[in-house]
């Protein structure tokens, strides 16, 4: 199976309510690193990591297929 046809095949429910979470977590973290008011280096930093995090659960999550 090639990349593409696993990122189409049906994801089953916990990972499609994972990925979700995932991509709240990045929309979340990119609002703060593009926030046009000075805040905190470490508010910056974890704001970071959380985009790293998010991303990589939803696409983790989304590669995900359910075997029968």
């Amino acid at each position: 199976m090639n990349i593409i046809k696993r990122l189409q095949a049906p994801t089953p429910k916990f990972f499609r309510v994972l990925r979700n979470v995932g991509l709240t977590v990045t929309g979340i973290a990119g609002a703060i690193l593009a926030s046009p008011v000075v805040l905190p280096t470490a508010i910056v930093t974890l704001a970071g990591y959380f985009t790293v995090l998010g991303s990589v659960m939803s696409v983790v999550s989304q590669a995900t297929i359910h075997h029968e």
